[in-house]
């Protein structure tokens, strides 16, 4: 009968090593038996790393926290990750290759107004918007940290905001040769200033209008 390896509980870890290693093991097989991680207890786990980010920050998040909420062994966890460091940075590079899907309204005014509902309404989450605020604190400790946020924040945006612009530029609403660094830095740079930084409440009403060579509020 084939057992998962989350079956297994905690303290019964070092029996199963000591056992393991009195006897040989084949070569180059798959994964099965006690080598074989349930995807459900992943997800569990992963669930309940942002709510015990949520919950008690980053400084205070321990292994037995997460493997309490997520309600397994703290062995399920280490068989995943080998510290929290390492579970969150793979978390949060995650979020990086997931993004947003890139708005397709057939002009830039509207894409960016989706594209800005849809970010807004992620960033005032209540989970999202105690984690961020949290993690960019430890950044300023932590370098994996600050580059695993990075790279989950910016390019995530970049990746869905550089095609709302190319689209733009094939229209012809905006110029060949435009910066698009800079370009990037004005779509999603207010966003995060108000929602990440001040932590206002709702985004100012009004639209911007787009056109070739000018903007104008309305």
């Amino acid at each position: 009968m084939t057992t998962n390896a989350d079956d297994a509980p905690a303290a019964d870890a070092k029996a199963e090593a000591d056992a393991g290693a009195s006897r040989p093991r084949p070569r180059r097989r798959a994964p099965a038996g006690a080598a074989v991680l349930r995807q459900d207890v992943t997800e569990a786990i992963r669930a309940a790393v942002f709510e015990e980010l949520a919950a008690v920050g980053y400084a205070r998040m321990s292994i037995e926290g997460i493997a309490r909420r997520a309600g397994v062994g703290k062995t399920a966890v280490y068989r995943r990750w080998r510290s929290k460091l390492h579970l969150v940075l793979d978390i949060v590079s995650a979020l990086a290759v997931q993004g947003l899907p890139a708005p397709d309204t057939g002009a830039l005014e509207s894409d960016l107004r989706l594209l800005y509902e849809v970010t807004a309404r992620a960033l005032r989450h209540p989970v999202a918007s105690q984690i961020i605020p949290d993690l960019q604190a430890e950044a300023a400790r932590n370098a994996d940290i600050a580059e695993a946020l990075r790279k989950a924040l910016r390019e995530g945006q970049e990746g869905v905001a550089s095609k709302i612009l190319a689209a733009a530029e094939r229209r012809g609403e905006l110029r060949s040769g435009f910066d698009g660094e800079l370009a990037l830095d004005l779509i999603s740079g207010p966003l995060h200033w108000r929602s990440v930084v001040i932590r206002g409440g709702e985004l100012p009403r009004g639209t911007w209008t787009c056109s070739p060579g000018r903007r104008r509020r309305r």
